[in-house]
């Protein structure tokens, strides 16, 4: 209970950004990406009732459907998000910030995105259509973000009958760049470049100068040629994406033969990066 006390205001800030990629980016243009938000934006334009309320009764039905699926550790921690949900859309003004669809879908669907993995990442949810990708992950392993993303293909769909082909359009759009943005934050913000280093020879003297000039740690691989059989070492240093173009021109400088690999690498941690040696 204490640490779902903590959690409150981190739910709070997420579900607040939720409401506002709603209210003030996708719902003013008609774009129902899905979610019980987006079964809200339908149901207002077709009968009328405000999304704030459809998204309560939704919220209360998932709730249900978590206890059973989920055990109330996360029905708990639910309740927070099916309870702030509904709230937040009532709060948040409903204002058009760009009459530019386009961005609004850009950047409303980027802040849903951030909002939705917030909560995901402290196993939290706002309700509604987020529960079933929990669901999904925990009984097939599926990844929440594909799961959010065929949860919410049907709703998208409506669009065609209520909105139109162009709104339709739209709201695929948003729902791949939730994807995109979600996946992108779940895989790791850490991102650094990996770079595997041959020279035929120079190897040592490259080692030598990375160990002098770069404060990074190397390892070592013994690796053997394909076509000629012959033994030879290989170097593997973790970068940062900054550190990378002053290594590419340290290793030009001594061997413009030097054979480099460099290969982005998602989320790195330990000496270094997540935490620096002790003297």
């Amino acid at each position: 209970m204490n640490k779902l006390i903590k959690q409150t205001p981190v739910v709070a800030v997420a579900i607040a950004l939720i409401g506002i990629s709603i209210n003030m980016f996708l719902a003013p243009h008609h774009i129902a990406a899905g979610g019980v938000s987006g079964l809200g934006i339908l149901a207002e334009q077709v009968f009328g009732i405000d999304r704030a309320i459809i998204v309560s009764v939704l919220n209360g039905f998932m709730l249900i459907i978590t206890f059973f699926f989920l055990g109330n550790p996360y029905f708990i921690r639910t309740i927070i998000g099916s309870i702030f949900l509904p709230i937040s859309l009532a709060v948040v003004p409903e204002i058009m910030v760009t009459s530019d669809r386009l961005l609004s879908v850009i950047f409303g669907s980027a802040i849903f995105a951030i909002g939705v993995a917030i909560l995901y990442g402290i196993g939290a949810s706002s309700g509604g259509t987020t529960i079933p990708p929990l669901i999904f992950q925990k009984y097939f392993g599926l990844n929440t973000s594909i799961g959010l993303l065929a949860t919410d293909a049907v709703i998208v769909i409506l669009n065609l009958f209520v909105f139109g082909v162009e709104e339709f359009l739209l709201a695929i759009f948003s729902l791949v760049i939730t994807s995109i943005v979600m996946t992108y934050i779940e895989t790791g913000l850490k991102r650094k470049t990996a770079v595997l280093i041959m020279s035929e020879q120079s190897i040592d003297v490259v080692k030598e100068k990375l160990l002098k000039d770069i404060s990074r740690g190397i390892t070592v691989f013994s690796v053997s040629g394909g076509y000629t059989g012959r033994k030879k070492d290989m170097l593997m240093i973790i970068l940062s994406n900054q550190e990378y173009s002053t290594v590419k021109k340290l290793i030009n400088e001594i061997d413009k033969n030097a054979f480099v690999i460099a290969y982005n690498v998602s989320e790195v941690h330990g000496l270094g990066f997540t935490y620096l040696p002790m003297g």
